[in-house]
């Protein structure tokens, strides 16, 4: 009997320091895992303050954050105003001959057209436009009006070589 119980203890010596190794060898696992993430936590973090540093140097450039510009229209809502102009500049994309505002004359029968537009103040706008496979970008001066639409008026052009074939 003395024989069974001291191979039973042996026995559970051996689960035991098994049990403690096996332990021990997930921990310093997790350990590791964890001190990984913590690593890709703080170069995501790095990268997302890059971004936004990024983004508010870009928007600095926009009505939405340009406190002057939004005085100018401070008897009006800013998002209205530039739904209005966005809208009106669209519209001009209606006529047959495509946007009047773009100087080029339609490519393989493909009117030019604006697509993309950003207000840059509460004077200027740069748009992007294409026809087809040729695009390019205009800088336009506008004049918010209430009652009847927006005044447009080009600055200057540019088409990409790139796109022309």
């Amino acid at each position: 009997m003395k024989k069974a119980i001291l191979y039973l203890f042996i026995l559970s010596l051996l689960f035991n320091i098994f049990q403690y190794m096996n332990s021990t060898k997930i921990l310093k696992t997790q350990e590791k895992e964890l001190e990984s993430a913590k690593t890709r936590i703080g170069k995501v973090r790095d990268s997302l303050n890059i971004l936004r540093e990024e983004k508010n140097d870009s928007d600095f450039f926009s009505l939405d954050y340009d406190d002057d510009a939004q005085e100018y229209f401070s008897q009006y809502d800013v998002t209205q105003v530039a739904a209005k102009v966005k809208e009106d500049l669209v519209t001009l994309n209606d006529d047959k001959t495509g946007n009047r505002l773009i100087p080029y004359e339609a490519i393989d029968g493909n009117k030019f057209f604006i697509n993309k537009i950003k207000i840059l103040n509460h004077r200027w706008i740069i748009a992007d436009f294409y026809s087809g496979s040729v695009r390019g970008q205009i800088l336009l001066k506008y004049f918010y009006n209430t009652d009847k639409p927006t005044d447009f008026e080009r600055i200057d052009t540019i088409l990409f070589s790139n796109t022309v074939q």
